[in-house]
């Protein structure tokens, strides 16, 4: 896709490009995607709980010092490197490919993040999920996942009570996949609830229309299908959109 805009690409499907919201720091770099504005006309840059899905740089011997979110779910996925995480509550987590983390800010949380100067590059997603209710108790959740079975949906985190190995305080699931190319496989979620898909890594078709590399597509319909036209890493949202949530967010609004 050349063009910047948003399109519908069928009944019930919209494309994005790679978004053009960016913030470099020079070590520490961020694109910000915004779910809601792969909808024409629609008046929330979220899509009901789900706010921003961030692709963050760091560079090795990178330090974010602490600082404070309030009011938002932050999900650290980490397909390769390190994130190192500290809080003022005295926890010193590892996230990478064999764990996530879900921070769950509610009245306020402080933490920092870095990179060692012999870590790797890191590129990962930051996700903030908008809570359904201000100023929750603050917790943090830091689990091992799931191996990945290449062409198969890994649930990572769902809404409290669900089977996922971690929980966010709002209606939406969060899928991975690792997709070989030529593999077909259907998009995750439930049944009224809508889709949101990031191409992390390769390119995909979903239903008639390629998603390429950092590109992105809202989803509508049912029973939509995904081919990888080469490898590909793909992350999927299942939202309720018409789930009660707030918008007072440090970063995610």
């Amino acid at each position: 896709m050349s063009d910047s805009s948003p399109t519908q690409t069928g009944s019930g499907i919209y494309t994005a490009p790679r978004t053009d919201v960016s913030q470099n720091q020079g070590k520490f770099r961020i694109h910000l995607n915004f779910p809601g504005r792969a909808v024409p006309g629609h008046d929330d840059h979220g899509y009901g709980p789900l706010a921003t899905v961030v692709e963050s740089f760091m560079d090795p011997g990178t330090l974010i010092r602490m600082h404070q979110h309030r009011n938002e779910e932050i999900i650290s996925w980490v397909p390769e490197g390190v994130m190192r995480h500290d809080d003022r509550q005295g926890n010193e987590l590892v996230t990478d490919p064999e764990h996530l983390m879900v921070m769950g800010a509610g009245s306020g949380f402080w933490h920092a993040e870095e990179t060692l100067a012999d870590d790797p590059p890191l590129r990962m997603l930051q996700i903030f999920v908008r809570p359904h209710s201000l100023d929750l108790e603050p917790n943090i959740q830091h689990e091992p996942i799931p191996e990945p079975t290449p062409n198969e949906w890994r649930h990572l985190f769902g809404p409290t009570g669900t089977h996922a190995p971690l929980s966010v305080r709002n209606d939406v699931d969060f899928y991975d996949c690792r997709l070989s190319a030529g593999t077909t496989t259907t998009l995750p979620g439930r049944d009224g609830w809508d889709s949101y898909l990031y191409v992390f890594e390769g390119s995909v078709t979903v239903g008639d229309e390629t998603v390429g590399y950092t590109e992105s597509a809202l989803v509508t319909d049912d029973d939509v299908s995904v081919t990888a036209t080469e490898d590909s890493t793909v992350v999927v949202f299942a939202i309720n959109g018409e789930a009660p949530v707030t918008r007072q967010g440090t970063i995610g609004r």
